[in-house]
């Protein structure tokens, strides 16, 4: 990269300071050379062949340079490549009418010319460069044959002459060398610094559009970044003295004195699970700590995707393997049981093979339904207007009459799911609902309270029934696949429900309400969250 490239384009900081030391060096040498002149401090080797010609060259020259410094100083040392080499081309007619004013080279001026040249190898572009050490060198030669022409000098001079051309040619090659090296090594920094500027923007924009939460700690456990996921999964509640951070601290406790128990589960109010998970940041002034915070349902709503392909291809196995025989046996049961030769008890027998011939199908029915469970496609709702829509078929679509009771917001309360499977959910919980119902005081009854989380702002749906509740035993079994504590249940209905709600990435749990009453609640994710 030459220079001239810079004076063409924006001048670098480099540039204007070099211009500008310069300026100011052609100011002094000239002040320098007219007080030896005046003050006979060189004992008359300064204008010692023709005292009035320096004289009146030193004034010149001491005025010129500093009306260029003036004019570089209120222009901010900003020049055209003109004006840089007009600059520098006054020195070499300056120097050599000093220099032919003492007498030749042997006063010691010609060196002054080596200082501009090489100024100007750095100020100007490898061409001028060159072309204004040749000119200098061509000049002082071309004095120095006149002199030997006019009898003022002898061959000596000559050799001198040349000697100083050389210089002049070997110093400007060697800077303009070392010139191009400090350029393109000044231009390779700059570019990976803009590389390295490039990819810090790349990675603090990807940090940003993670869905992982990331987080960094200091040593005193102050958050010095954190990205919007993190922000959102943590509802903002990472401020010193909150619950949450110091719920965080003790785990990051926890992770340095056992790094084996990384992913560690936090739960906060509302029911939702964060995972945390910690790496150190080596740092010289003290280590800093990354902690990577996941929502635990959607993890493990990752882990249900793998396990419900598995379990894809195990039930193509069972339904092969077991509704064929099953087939056979329920058809065997019923022929038995419509034989008039049939005891009682055995007609009681035929009726339990068939009605077990029938719970194991629904078991396979339901396991199959699974297995080929369509992907989520999540729209946006209002809640209440959707609740009183289905309420509306699904009491078309019971055979008895049921006591459903609403209770809606007072405005419209919007939320994503995926209408269909939201469908699927409701309907096993009433239908469940109204089975305990009856089963408690023989009345067919539930109710559907629709609300607003005042903490988390998000949707809420409630079914509520009136019968016996779930043992505290098993209120953690209950979502397991093929549990059940009915005497014809399949156990999947629930199951099914919750890993709808998670594919929803809403959740699905049992509770008691404020009246200690039955009550299975679906919290459903803030509707501005992406999926």
């Amino acid at each position: 990269m030459s220079s001239s490239a810079t004076t063409s384009s924006r001048p670098t900081l480099q540039y204007l300071e070099l211009l500008r030391v310069y300026a100011f060096y052609r100011v002094a040498i000239s002040i320098v050379l007219l007080g030896i002149f005046v003050s006979e401090i060189s004992h008359g080797a300064l204008g010692n062949t023709a005292p009035a010609l320096f004289l009146n060259t030193a004034i010149a020259y001491t005025a010129l340079n500093t009306a260029w410094l003036l004019y570089l100083r209120g222009a901010g040392y900003h020049a055209s490549v003109g004006q840089v080499a007009l600059m520098l081309g006054c020195d070499i007619p300056a120097f050599l009418t000093m220099i032919h004013s003492s007498g030749g080279l042997n006063s010691g001026l010609g060196y002054l010319l080596l200082i501009s040249c090489a100024a100007g190898s750095l100020l100007l572009d490898r061409r001028l460069g060159a072309f204004f050490a040749a000119l200098t060198s061509s000049a002082v030669i071309a004095q120095q044959v006149y002199g030997l022409v006019a009898g003022n000098a002898d061959s000596r001079d000559i050799v001198a002459a040349g000697s100083l051309g050389i210089l002049l040619f070997l110093s400007v090659s060697g800077l303009q060398y070392l010139s191009g090296m400090v350029s393109s090594a000044t231009w390779r920094a700059d570019q990976q610094s803009r590389q390295a500027a490039h990819l810090q923007r790349l990675a603090q924009q990807i940090i940003e559009r993670m869905r992982t939460g990331v987080l960094v700690l200091n040593s005193a456990n102050k958050t010095e970044l954190v990205n919007q996921a993190a922000l959102r999964l943590t509802a903002n509640q990472l401020q010193p003295g909150t619950d949450l951070h110091q719920v965080l601290v003790s785990a990051l406790r926890d992770w340095k004195r056992e790094p084996a128990r990384n992913g560690q589960l936090v739960k906060l109010d509302g029911g939702s699970e964060l995972r945390l998970n910690f790496a150190n940041l080596r740092r010289e002034n003290g280590d800093n700590t990354l902690v990577f915070v996941d929502d635990n349902r959607k993890l493990n709503q990752e882990a249900q995707k793998l396990k419900l392909a598995s379990l894809g291809h195990l039930t193509a196995s069972i339904a092969h393997e077991v509704r064929n025989p099953l087939g056979a046996i329920s058809h065997a049961a019923q022929l038995l049981s419509e034989s008039p030769n049939l005891s009682h008890e055995d007609q009681h027998l035929a009726d339990i093979i068939c009605r077990h011939s029938e719970r194991v199908n629904q078991i396979v029915e339901n396991v199959m339904r699974l297995s080929r469970r369509r992907a989520t496609e999540p729209e946006l709702h209002e809640l209440g207007y959707w609740v009183e829509r289905f309420v509306a078929d699904y009491r078309v679509g019971i055979t008895q009459e049921a006591r459903i009771t609403l209770e809606l917001p007072d405005g419209p309360l919007t939320a994503r799911f995926d209408a269909a499977q939201l469908a699927q959910v409701v309907t096993n919980l009433c239908n469940n609902a109204l089975v305990h119902s009856r089963q408690e005081d023989g009345m067919a009854e539930f109710e559907i309270h629709v609300y607003r989380h005042r903490e988390r702002d998000c949707a809420v749906l409630d079914v509520i029934d009136t019968g016996p509740g779930v043992p505290d035993e098993f209120r953690e079994q209950i979502f397991e696949p093929f549990f059940t504590t009915g005497q014809g249940g399949s156990g999947l209905g629930l199951y099914i429900a919750r890993e709808l709600c998670e594919s929803n990435q809403a959740s699905l749990q049992y509770c008691r309400n404020d009246d200690a009453l039955s009550c299975f609640r679906i919290e459903f994710a803030h509707a501005r969250k992406l999926f």
